[in-house]
C-alpha cells in the first residue's frame, strides 16, 4: 500500500549540470521541472475509502485526450493535462479542485524520493546487465562474455531468479534520500544532488522522502 504524502509533486527532468558551491566545490545535480500541478479530484474516506488527491501536470490538446480523463476535467472545469497522477494524503479537504501545487512546497536542504522510469536498453548480456566478471581475453580461451554454468547438474533445469541476459532498463525505479540544493519558485524548477532515473522530459514522481 502507497503511503500518505506531506509533499508530493509530478515534474520533468530537465537534464544534469553543476553549480558550486560558497567554498568553491562542484556539486553535480539534475535540474528537475516541477509543478505547476493542479488538484483535479479529491477522494475522501466517505465516498472512496481513503483519502487522496489526484494531480495533473503539463497542459495538451483537448483532442488528445482520452474520454474517460475528458471527463474528469470536464467535471472539475479544468484544462486537460498530458498526465494525471494520485496521492495518497492524510487529509484530502485540506485541498480545492482546482488549487495549484508548486515547486515552493519544498525548500532547500529537503531530503526527497524521486521516482521514474528508467532508461531502455534493449537486450544485455550478464556482464552489462548484472556487472559479471569476463573470461580471460586470451586466444586460448573459450570462454570470454559468457554466462558460463547455469546451475547445479541433479536439477537438470534453471533455478529461478537465476541471473542471466535479458531486457535492461524501462522499469520503475526510485531513488532515495535525494538533498535539494536549490529551489527557483519563480521557475518551477529545483536542483537535486545526483542523478534521478529516466531520459530527459521523463516523468518524474517527487515526495518527501520516507527515510527522512
Amino acid at each position: 500500500m502507497s503511503r500518505a504524502v506531506k509533499k508530493g509533486l509530478l515534474a520533468r527532468k530537465i537534464g544534469m549540470t553543476q553549480i558550486f558551491t560558497e567554498d568553491g566545490q562542484a556539486v553535480a545535480v539534475t535540474a528537475i521541472e516541477a509543478g505547476p500541478c493542479v488538484v483535479v479530484r479529491k477522494k475522501t474516506p466517505e465516498t472512496d475509502g481513503y483519502s487522496a488527491i489526484q494531480v495533473g501536470f503539463a497542459g495538451i490538446k483537448e483532442r488528445k485526450v482520452n474520454r474517460p480523463d475528458r471527463g474528469q476535467f470536464t467535471k472539475a472545469q479544468l484544462k486537460p493535462t498530458r498526465w494525471l497522477r494520485e496521492f495518497k494524503v492524510e487529509d484530502a479537504n485540506q485541498y480545492e479542485i482546482g488549487q495549484e501545487i508548486k515547486a515552493d512546497v519544498f525548500q532547500e536542504g529537503d531530503l526527497i524520493d524521486v521516482t521514474g522510469i528508467s532508461k531502455g536498453k534493449g537486450f544485455a548480456g550478464g556482464i552489462k546487465r548484472h556487472n559479471f566478471h569476463r573470461g580471460p581475453m586470451a586466444h586460448g580461451s573459450k570462454y570470454h562474455r559468457r554466462p558460463g554454468s547455469l546451475g547445479a547438474k541433479g536439477p537438470a533445469r534453471v533455478f529461478k531468479g537465476r541471473k542471466m541476459p535479458g531486457r535492461l532498463g524501462g522499469e520503475r525505479v526510485t531513488v532515495q534520500r535525494l538533498k535539494i540544493v536549490k529551489v527557483y519558485p519563480e521557475k518551477n524548477v529545483i536542483l537535486v544532488k545526483g542523478a534521478v532515473p529516466g531520459p530527459r522530459r521523463g516523468l518524474l514522481t517527487i515526495r518527501n522522502s520516507v527515510k527522512a
